[in-house]
């Protein structure tokens, strides 16, 4: 083993008796390396009779829907094999918390790529034409996952699309109402929350059509191939769910990089590169699979980009609560406050106010 892992926390014994278990390559593991990641998860990668995997599994200190977040995450990787979606394919999963010290795990495939909103290589770095195809291939992987019909990969029962658009104003408010409890918030101070929450209300498409939602789909979440433009793999599926896939596309573009209001900073090497396509592009890029954009109102996208504005900003802001509370880094507090800001002034400027 070239690292050490706690054993709290991946025990090799107890994972290669499961890996006998389920009829993987036996042998001693090889090139062990913990991954970072955009969460708290913990990632380790590994060889084992002549075959790589990476582990996923919660943090050290789990927290009380860790496991059940895993799960789901395990089973919507597992629905999309078989699919052309850019993400990594589940090898097996254990949704038995008894096995490992009380964690749900999964082995998946390894993905070869980079996270563009920490590192830009070249020939990406000098190229502003692959940069924007960078671009482009973001909206098309989605178009991809709004592709799959969720039924027939066997999620029917995975999420409450009834009402789901219906639902979204009054959920994000009544958790913003929620921050009022930590002792120390003086609450939400930012500009155009009431305007922005009347707008959706009263411009809520009148029909759309449920599927896989990624729940988080932005830059930061897509790792991109060294030889190219293309999107390596989606990642970090933890808020999936059955929706209005037209939502992960108006997060895509509530989280674009815009110099107005600091998204370029915000989305690292690649957004201070810039060269990247509009968000017209993006849209038509995502219109160019048939089987993503039939039944959905892409004429709506600005609603479903401020929505997404309005759902991040919420949750950003409980971070900057807390951090009043005494309970996160202040610092890290009022940057996400600021983002917060800056998501509600750009979901103003979308809504024309």
């Amino acid at each position: 083993m070239s690292a050490q892992i706690d054993p709290d926390v991946v025990d090799f014994t107890v994972l290669a008796a499961w890996m006998d278990e389920q009829g993987l390559p036996g042998g001693p593991f090889e090139d062990v390396e913990p991954l970072s990641g955009g969460t708290q998860n913990v990632l380790v990668r590994f060889r084992r009779g002549g075959r790589s995997y990476v582990l996923r599994r919660g943090p050290e200190h789990l927290r009380a829907r860790t496991n059940d977040v895993l799960r789901r995450e395990a089973r919507v990787l597992t629905a999309l094999d078989g699919s052309d979606v850019p993400a990594p394919r589940v090898i097996a999963a254990c949704p038995d918390e008894q096995v490992m010290n009380g964690a749900v795990f999964y082995l998946m495939t390894p993905v070869e790529g980079f996270n563009a909103t920490t590192v830009l290589p070249e020939p990406h770095a000098s190229d502003p034409k692959i940069r924007h195809e960078m671009g482009l291939s973001a909206a098309r992987a989605l178009a991809s996952l709004g592709a799959v019909d969720h039924e027939a990969a066997g999620l029917a029962d995975f999420g409450r699309p009834d009402g789901f658009l219906e639902r979204q104003v009054g959920r994000w408010t009544s958790e913003l109402e929620s921050y009022s409890a930590l002792d120390g918030y003086p609450g939400p101070e930012i500009p155009g929350l009431e305007r922005v929450a009347g707008w959706l209300e009263d411009n809520r498409p009148s029909s759309w059509r449920p599927g896989i939602m990624h729940g988080d789909y932005h830059l930061a979440n897509l790792m991109y191939g060294f030889d190219g433009p293309r999107v390596a793999a989606i990642v970090d599926w933890e808020m999936c769910t059955i929706g209005d896939p037209l939502l992960d596309l108006g997060w895509l573009l509530a989280t674009w990089p815009d110099d107005a209001d600091g998204g370029a900073a915000i989305a690292g090497p690649l957004g201070t590169a810039g060269g990247l396509p509009s968000p017209a592009e993006l849209v038509a890029a995502y219109a160019e699979r048939p089987e993503a954009s039939a039944g959905r109102d892409l004429g709506s996208i600005d609603w479903y980009t401020v929505l997404a504005c309005f759902k991040l900003g919420i949750v950003l802001e409980g971070t900057h609560a807390r951090a009043c509370a005494g309970k996160a880094s202040r610092d890290t507090g009022d940057l996400l406050h600021a983002i917060t800001l800056g998501l509600f002034g750009r979901a103003e400027r979308v809504i024309g106010l």
